[in-house]
């Protein structure tokens, strides 16, 4: 097995990336019904080495579940496991009782059926397991997949959109092996407070990967799947990353950037543009905002692992077919919502009082040991309560040394400013889910406009899952 403390390296790329398969529904009453089985399997990352997984509809990872704005969809999630379980739809504007989150739980033996209408534009998406406190672990198993919302804009001439082809999605997470090949997911205090971390990259599950191009253009979606690390993403060669898209949807304009930061959860679209036998790395860099940035936070940065470098995919151009190479300079108009628009604003204070503590137990029943404004998770609890049709600010405050993804469920926002200042270029269209640095504030605005339910809350959380589990997570209510 990989050392434990360092990230193994990807060697020589040997292994063909695995393409997700497509789900797009069947024909049902009233609009497409797409089933869902969450169930244990076997997988092979390591040559030789069978490592006992979770999948959806499969041994690992779930299909990409795709469909368009204004479908009518109906999920059905069958629990194939000896255990609880949850799918979160993340980055859906959906009723708080087809969110998939803590609340929703499905029972072993049981089936949970859900229909909602899709009412937001194109998005990359996705949806993972949300269980109390075994969010993190049941995630590393492999129950998370990606859901892709089209439209006419996202599929626009000059966007490829031939999944699999030249539209190629990339789930990159990291890992860890004991001597078996079963997943290390024992956590110590050190994972609890900085987040897991592993030594073996994966990407759609699998290890080592390089793709094949085909064409001269091709779009890569790739979400932060780890738990917790933070991939700062750039091509190996120096070139620019042409930035499309991010959590919730295409960007206005494309803009051209060296490197993209990532933290879990988090997605963003960009394109390559690629000669004939030309071959490239997409490598992920150190992150320095959190690794060295700000006071303690070079300490804490360089514990929690996100000071190295190294491959992610090795992306391989051989004969490729010509692409439609003019791309649009403006894309889609991202809602406009300005703080003067806004009814209030709230504070979110982000707490880590174990960091104080000289011990701490891992692994389930950690909750309790983190929290949002002085509070941790309380599943009897509603924390904020928001009128339906509103707008409104929050602001994010971190204190702590370690830079945290703040996630809200239910609604996609704009990012106002960090600490004053304007949002980085990948982050001006609207997004769930966003990284807020040690010692830094950022405020996002939104708009509350439907799914009003009293009773049913929606989830606000770091999306370290660790951090998550620990009890960084509240409620909130639209009524």
């Amino acid at each position: 097995m990989p050392s434990r403390s360092s990230l193994a390296a990807a060697g020589r790329f040997a292994n063909p990336l695995r393409i997700p398969p497509l789900l797009e529904g069947v024909p049902g009453t009233g609009g497409k019904v797409y089933d869902l089985n969450v169930t244990s399997g076997k997988s092979e990352f390591l040559s030789g080495v069978s490592t006992p997984t979770l999948g959806i509809n499969g041994a690992y990872l779930g299909p990409t579940i795709r469909c368009r704005t204004n479908d009518r969809v109906t999920m059905r999630v069958r629990n194939s496991l000896t255990e609880p379980t949850t799918l979160h739809w993340h980055g859906l504007h959906l009723p708080a009782a087809s969110d998939g989150g803590p609340h929703q739980v499905v029972q072993p033996g049981t089936v949970w059926e859900t229909s909602f209408a899709i009412k937001q534009a194109a998005s990359l998406c996705w949806y993972h397991s949300h269980l109390m406190e075994q969010t993190g672990e049941q995630v590393l198993r492999g129950l998370a997949g990606l859901f892709l919302i089209e439209d006419e804009q996202s599929q626009s001439p000059g966007l490829p959109s031939d999944y699999g082809v030249d539209d190629i999605p990339l789930v990159i997470q990291d890992r860890r092996f004991k001597a078996d090949g079963s997943f290390d997911y024992d956590l110590t205090m050190h994972d609890v407070m900085m987040g897991y971390k592993g030594n073996v990259v994966l990407v759609n599950g699998t290890a080592s990967p390089h793709v094949v191009l085909r064409r001269q253009r091709t779009r890569l979606r790739i979400l932060n799947g780890s738990n917790s690390r933070i991939y700062t993403l750039g091509r190996d060669d120096g070139a620019d990353l042409v930035v499309i898209g991010s959590d919730g949807g295409l960007l206005e304009q494309p803009e051209r950037l060296r490197r993209v930061r990532l933290g879990p959860g988090e997605r963003v679209e960009i394109l390559l543009d690629m000669q004939r036998d030309q071959s490239i790395r997409l490598m992920s860099y150190p992150d320095r905002v959190a690794a060295g940035g700000r006071g303690p936070g070079m300490m804490m940065g360089g514990m929690a692992g996100n000071i190295e470098t190294f491959p992610v995919i090795e992306l391989r151009a051989e004969k490729l077919e010509t692409s439609d190479l003019a791309l649009p300079e403006r894309l889609i108009q991202v809602p406009g919502w300005t703080a003067a628009q806004a009814a209030r604003t709230r504070i979110f204070l982000l707490d880590m009082p174990m960091m104080g503590m000289g011990g701490m137990m891992g692994g389930a029943g950690m909750g309790g040991a983190m929290g949002i404004n002085g509070r941790s998770m309380d599943m009897d609890r509603i924390d904020e309560r928001v009128s339906l049709g509103s707008i409104e600010i929050w602001r994010i405050r971190n204190t702590t040394p370690l830079a945290h993804p703040f996630h809200i469920h239910g609604v996609q926002f704009r990012t106002l400013d960090r600490d004053g200042r304007p949002p980085l270029p990948h982050e001006r269209g609207l997004k769930d889910t966003v990284m807020v640095d040690p010692d830094s504030t950022v405020r996002i605005i939104t708009e509350f406009s439907d799914f009003a339910d009293p009773k049913r809350p929606y989830m606000y959380h770091c999306h370290i899952l660790e951090h998550e589990d620990a009890g960084m997570m509240g409620q909130f209510v639209v009524e």
